[in-house]
């Protein structure tokens, strides 16, 4: 009998290692791995499609790992999910709620499955998130829809606050105040959370800890600073037309024709301007790349350029109408 001993302060909050997972002829996960500290953001990218949902729910114990491990708490899922799930605060992109109860009915609903419950720190949340608790939960708006769900997934103040898709459909309003929640949560408390998104803006907004999905396999991890500093644009100039496109050790993306060329690279910054002189180029520009250049960068050998396209629209119109509103 396994015993439900608590995880020591440097067991991982999250440890997936090996995770493969098909569903017929389809690999949903290839090998994913990855490990989430203990009062870390970390944020999980991909399309849709991506692997990112079949991911959460062994997270969950929803699904058994075919091959690999899953641990939470450096507890078995899927073997003790009470151990588990006591300590986890979950919301889907579906919200998932009873229509026909009223807030404050959905609150005492949920209250009794959780016996750390905070009532107090319940009722802030609906006051900062101004839900009526005598509204019926089948009559609020995506947005209320989508705080009513946080709350109910806050309220027990868990130790790990997983989250599918937290504000897909969701307006720039509502979306930013849904993430600086999640960020005041972890602050205050020192607790974790785990989300996923298709939305790049989203993710460099408020993790720590980034891992990029593809296909079921994860293509890069690491800190977001790290990936970020890690990763940058050189502009080159040619004297004289190259025949072809100018190979460069680290480079993930080349663009450009004639004399000038783009390169989005990843590598040591003076090993790259040694190799450029070799060329017979000149670097007349060096920016930083964003996380949308690396990932579409990073992703592109994955993903069918329409795929790629879509994701790219998708975080695109996701930055205009932040700007706009």
């Amino acid at each position: 009998m396994t015993m439900n001993t608590p995880a020591s302060s440097s067991t991982p909050v999250i440890g997936i290692s090996d995770l493969s997972r098909r569903f017929k002829s389809k690999l949903a996960l290839d090998t994913v791995s990855l490990n989430v500290e203990r009062g870390q953001v970390f944020g999980l990218v991909g399309a849709n499609g991506a692997g990112k949902t079949t991911l959460i729910k062994h997270i969950l114990g929803l699904l058994k790992a075919e091959s690999g491990s899953v641990r939470v708490f450096g507890l078995d899922p899927v073997a003790e999910p009470v151990a588990v799930l006591s300590r986890v605060g979950f919301l889907s992109e579906d919200r998932d709620l009873p229509g026909w109860m009223r807030v404050d009915e959905l609150i005492r609903y949920t209250r009794a499955f959780h016996a750390k419950w905070d009532a107090a720190y319940a009722e802030q949340l609906r006051q900062q998130f101004q839900l009526d608790p005598t509204a019926r939960i089948k009559q609020l708006s995506r947005g209320e829809l989508a705080k009513a769900g946080l709350l109910v997934a806050l309220a027990h103040r868990p130790e790990l606050l997983l989250l599918d898709e937290p504000s897909s459909g969701l307006d720039p309003v509502v979306r930013r105040e849904m993430l600086e929640a999640i960020v005041r949560t972890v602050a205050d408390e020192g607790r974790t959370v785990f989300f996923s998104s298709h939305l790049l803006d989203e993710i460099e907004r408020v993790s720590d800890r980034v891992a990029m999905m593809a296909c079921g396999r994860v293509v890069l991890q690491g800190r977001l600073d790290e990936i970020l500093e890690s990763h940058f644009r050189l502009t080159l100039r040619f004297p004289t037309p190259p025949p072809a496109p100018p190979k460069l050790a680290g480079a993930l993306l080349v663009t450009g024709s004639g004399l000038e060329w783009t390169v989005l690279c990843n590598g040591a910054r003076g090993e790259l301007a040694d190799a450029v002189v070799k060329l017979g180029a000149r670097i007349v520009d060096e920016t930083a790349a964003s996380l949308d250049e690396i990932f579409l960068a990073r992703v592109g050998g994955e993903r069918s350029t329409s795929e790629n396209l879509l994701l790219q629209a998708n975080s695109t119109t996701s930055s205009k109408t932040d700007a706009s509103g």
